[in-house]
């Protein structure tokens, strides 16, 4: 379903969306830990760490403290690849689904709105 939002309409549903995130305690994520879980929730699996900087055009080291940060909030877990013990996997989490879930369900309503 195509939704033809202007700009302000597009930031206003982003607005309200994250203040509906900010007042559910909902846990600070910034733009490249947001961008990198939808990237690893979205997109065919398998996921590298390389192939994820690749992906977003940013360092190894930036998407390295990203993962920190989800693997802390339980959203994603990282695992040696068993086929290439040089890369490391980025593997999606039942609690990461269900956190995106919520906040598809949550951006969803809010467009409902406008």
């Amino acid at each position: 379903m195509a939704v033809d939002l202007n700009i302000r309409q597009a930031l206003e549903l982003w607005r309200a969306t994250f203040v509906d995130g900010v007042r559910a305690t909902e846990p600070d994520m910034t733009a490249r830990q947001l961008a990198l879980m939808l990237t690893v929730y979205l997109t065919p699996a398998p996921h590298t760490v390389r192939g994820l900087a690749a992906t977003l055009k940013v360092s190894k080291p930036a998407i390295t403290r990203a993962l920190d940060r989800l693997g802390q909030l339980g959203f994603v877990r990282r695992k040696r690849d068993d086929g290439d013990k040089r890369n490391v996997l980025v593997e999606r989490t039942v609690k990461g689904s269900v956190f995106l879930n919520d906040l598809g369900e949550r951006v969803a309503a809010t467009a409902r709105t406008l």
